[in-house]
């Protein structure tokens, strides 16, 4: 039963729509009726038409769904709930969800995209919304308003005039895999799919905002969702002007292609904002702000913006005002383009065929504005062709006057604002085509502006939109074209071929070779390490690796291969509890991260077996890819089995490469939880909220001591890239690292712990010291530092400490104040002394690097009762001294401790 509302219509310009309260959108056709049955909204939800049968529609209709199923690697993470299209292409992982369609599908589904292939932009889990609760969903109007206002969708629909627009949505991200395959940047790899178009159901913004009343001095207008995230609800702002401009096309949306709103697209409501970027346009609305200032959500001022092309991701950590500068802040989206036809690695006979071949694609442009015309070149610019443009957009403005569709009034006859993309095509003869290099298309908006030629990089990644180029290779008697990058990490595409190739993407020439210029090194290739067993064919079953989850007979999956890491707990680096935590599970991330080439080549001698392709995918369903966003308190931090994420809240600047990070916990009673002697290893993954699943695991250990409660503070040296070499990948990102950001934590582990009193356990194994001798370089002074600290803190404990602690120069030495303290609170029990290879003529101290001469001076032959421990950290040529000055002079390898 369909309702009539009362409206008034202005027929002298731009519609202009109030709606009285209680009643909903008029339906032509529809029987008049003074109640509303509200058990009929989600049935006719799904309408095709609330119009009733009167034939053909002048305009596109969406494509008829899928019925989508939960997927299996989705069942064990927070969207377990959210059934979703197995075509769609992950590009971080299993969780979050970010996706886009393949770009072929994208393009074959039309004019408008179904729920099913809609790229998704998800930061973290989908909150769950049952459809019971759909219509008590609540919403707010707040802030600078006169009248706030505290609505639910029910209200929404009853109360106000609704409104059906077709929207094309685009990530801001859209193609930036280009430009992280030129330099990386804090965004993961989107394609050329980063955009999707469908018929979008609501109420226009600027109406709410006038039943509030807007107050004097008002600029903007803020948004937050109901995803809660590391640092906060996310949420961004818009000006209020736009808000309230019928040609912005702004709304607060509940349908999407008639249906109610599916979980990934923000069910049960949502902001869609028109030409501009999807970053906007907040999911599972929650706020409405209206306010003086742009929002001060953490979401949008460290996330969608370009910054100048000059700033670093690791300079841009330490530029907070340059983040909060509006003018760097991205609303409308730029003129883009992209060929979809002919599809990467597409290949087309010469002969025997058309003599043309019809390049196809998309277009779009931002903030209202029209792709004006599409050019095509064969010859890198040198002349251009003209391609064809259809707007199916335009066909909805042939709709009947007060049309109503799913439920929303259809009017875009006044309209001169285009809110949606276009397709171009162009039939280029096959004799042409042989002849080129390349096709090359550029789109101009009807303000003239037009595609870049060339990239123009920025930190976030954010609005690549030079020219698209389509390689064309000729072999033998067919075509293949070749596009320039494949989404996510995946292989493939003109611009990873020529960089593997040693070439220069961005000399303005796409990386083709030219007079004068020096070619680049080309980097050797990795070589491939064989990790199983190939006399080993055994297929074991979820449930059996699962029986092996425990620390009595560990058993561990890494590349879909199962290995049995019984045999070397004790052997193992990082201690048994590094492969205890770890049983049951897939860790290839973290194995593949951490270890070395020689541990990688060891692993036949563990491997027992294959996962079954059904086992392997039930095991994805289940894999920790993401952090525990469980809500209730932990008494303790770190956990054995599943990362936690701590937000980096202070850096402190301690030398000229080192800092130490503060992180705050989930509360300020939670205690770290990590034993004296062992460690924690850390995941990043990118500094930014645009970032992906490219993950950097280190393990590290914290300045913190256990007694510590709420926050954990970890030294760093940052080993900065320089001319001759690369610098340190993990550290370099922490450093790039916004405050606000969170960073995983996983752990304990380590093969040594200190139990006080001069006891302690190596690989499980108590053992009594009467005396440590530690010796470090630079940043492995935090090992040895947490040991000497609970040696010396503990009156009680009679342990004698010898530290020698190496560095360059003077102002490397790390906690020298705290350990000069320890020395004099000591009675005797602690020496420490520093030697530099490069001091100034002022030094006292040793000179020199560290040699056999002075560990004999200084520590001497190992002593009888063997009640002596050396504790070691520090690059690897210093422990390399270590081990043999210390092993020519009799000490036996179990004395000796690498961290």
């Amino acid at each position: 039963m369909e309702v009539m509302s009362s409206v008034t219509h202005s027929v002298d310009g731009p519609s202009s729509f109030h709606a009285s309260p209680g009643a909903l959108p008029s339906h032509k056709d529809a029987t008049i009726t003074s109640t509303y049955d509200w058990s009929d909204v989600l049935d006719r939800a799904y309408d095709v038409s609330d119009s009733g049968a009167r034939g053909p529609r002048p305009y596109p209709l969406p494509p008829k769904s899928r019925k989508n199923k939960v997927l299996p690697e989705d069942l064990k993470t927070p969207d377990s709930h959210v059934e979703r299209d197995p075509r769609l292409i992950r590009l971080t992982g299993v969780h979050p969800f970010n996706v886009e369609a393949p770009l072929s599908d994208l393009y074959d589904e039309g004019f408008l995209t179904t729920k099913d292939l809609h790229y998704v932009r998800n930061h973290g889990p989908v909150p769950l919304v049952e459809d019971s609760e759909i219509l008590n969903w609540e919403f707010t109007v707040e802030g600078m308003v006169e009248r706030p206002l505290k609505l639910t969708l029910r209200d929404l629909i009853r109360d106000y005039e609704q409104v059906t627009y077709p929207i094309t949505l685009v990530c801001a991200g859209n193609r930036r895999k280009e430009q992280n395959v030129v330099r990386k940047t804090k965004g993961f790899s989107w394609g050329a799919a980063g955009l999707s178009t469908a018929l979008w159901t609501g109420v226009s913004l600027g109406d709410l905002l006038l039943r509030a009343g807007i107050m004097r001095g008002a600029r903007y207008v803020c948004f937050e969702g109901a995803d809660k995230l590391p640092n906060g609800y996310y949420g961004t702002s818009v000006k209020l002007n736009w808000a309230m401009d019928p040609n912005r096309g702004i709304m607060v949306s509940y349908r999407m292609n008639g249906e109610l709103l599916h979980p990934d697209h923000g069910k049960p409501l949502r902001i869609v904002i028109p030409g501009q970027i999807g970053g906007r346009s907040v999911k599972w609305l929650k706020r409405i702000i209206v306010s003086a200032a742009p929002s001060d959500n953490w979401y949008h001022i460290y996330d969608n913006r370009v910054l100048p092309t000059m700033v670093s991701p690791e300079a841009s950590a330490n530029l907070p005002e340059t983040w909060k500068d509006e003018r760097y802040a991205i609303y409308d989206l730029n003129t883009n383009s992209a060929a979809c036809y002919p599809a990467h690695d597409e290949v087309l006979p010469l002969t025997g065929g058309p003599e043309t071949y019809k390049f196809r694609g998309y277009a779009y442009a931002g903030g209202g504005k029209r792709v004006s015309r599409l050019e095509v070149t064969l010859d890198q610019g040198k002349t251009w062709t003209l391609a064809n443009i259809t707007y199916p957009e335009d066909e909805y403005k042939l709709a009947p006057e007060n049309e109503i569709l799913y439920g929303g009034r259809l009017d875009m006859s006044w309209r001169e604002a285009c809110f949606c993309w276009c397709f171009w095509d162009l039939d280029i003869p096959l004799a042409q085509l042989r002849d080129a290099r390349d096709v090359m298309v550029r789109a101009m908006d009807d303000s003239m502006m037009v595609q870049p030629r060339d990239m123009y990089w920025s930190v976030l990644g954010m609005m690549n939109n030079p020219w698209f180029r389509v390689v064309v290779h000729k072999e033998g008697d067919t075509l293949r074209f070749e596009h320039p990058t494949q989404p996510t990490l995946a292989g493939g595409g003109w611009m990873e071929r020529v960089k593997k190739e040693g070439r220069n993407i961005v000399n303005g020439f796409w990386g083709e070779k030219v007079a004068g210029e020096e070619e680049a090194v080309v980097e050797e290739p990795v070589k491939e390490i064989c990790m199983v067993n190939k006399e080993v064919s055994r297929d074991i079953a979820l449930d059996e690796l699962r029986e092996h989850d425990g620390d009595a007979q560990p058993w561990f999956v890494v590349n879909g291969q199962v290995y049995d890491g019984t045999k070397f707990l004790e052997g193992h680096p990082g201690g048994a509890a590094s492969i205890i935590g770890g049983a049951g599970q897939d860790v290839t991330e973290e194995f593949m991260t951490i270890h070395s080439e020689n541990a990688k080549a060891m692993m036949p001698d563990y491997h027992i077996g294959s996962l079954s392709p059904e086992s392997l995918a039930q095991l994805a369903a289940g894999a920790d890819e993401s952090p525990s966003t469980s809500s209730s308190p932990r008494p303790v931090f770190l956990q054995s089995k599943s990362w936690s994420p701590a937000v980096l809240t202070s850096k402190t600047k301690v030398s000229s490469d080192t800092k130490i990070f503060t992180f705050t916990l989930d509360h300020p009673t939670q205690i770290i939880g990590l034993p004296v002697g062992q460690h924690l290893m850390m995941r990043l993954r990118d500094p930014s909220p645009s970032s992906g699943s490219d993950a950097i695991i280190r393990a590290y250990t914290p300045l913190s001591p256990p007694s510590a409660a709420g926050t954990l503070d970890v030294l760093v040296k940052i080993y900065y890239d320089k001319a001759a070499a690369k610098g340190g990948r993990m550290t370099q990102a922490l450093d790039a690292l916004p405050l606000g950001r969170a960073v995983d934590f996983k752990g304990p582990i380590g093969k040594f712990e200190y139990l006080g009193k001069g006891r302690c356990t190596v690989g499980g194994r108590e053992r009594k010291v009467a005396r440590f001798v530690m010796v470090c370089a630079g940043s492995g002074i935090t090992p040895i530092y947490q040991v000497l600290r609970a040696v010396m803190g503990d009156e009680g404990d009679e342990t004698e400490c010898l530290v020698l602690d190496a560095n360059r120069v003077e102002q490397d030495i790390l906690c020298k104040a705290e350990l000069d303290g320890m020395v004099e609170r000591g009675a005797g029990r602690c020496r420490v002394l520093y030697s530099l290879s490069r001091p100034l003529a002022s030094w006292t101290g040793l000179r020199g690097r560290m040699d056999r001469a002075l560990f004999e001076r200084e520590v001497g032959a190992p002593p009888v009762e063997r009640d002596t421990m050396v504790l070691v950290c520090g690059p690897g040529p210093m422990e390399e001294v270590v081990r043999k000055g210390f092993g020519e002079m009799g000490w036996a390898e179990e004395d000796l401790l690498f961290f």
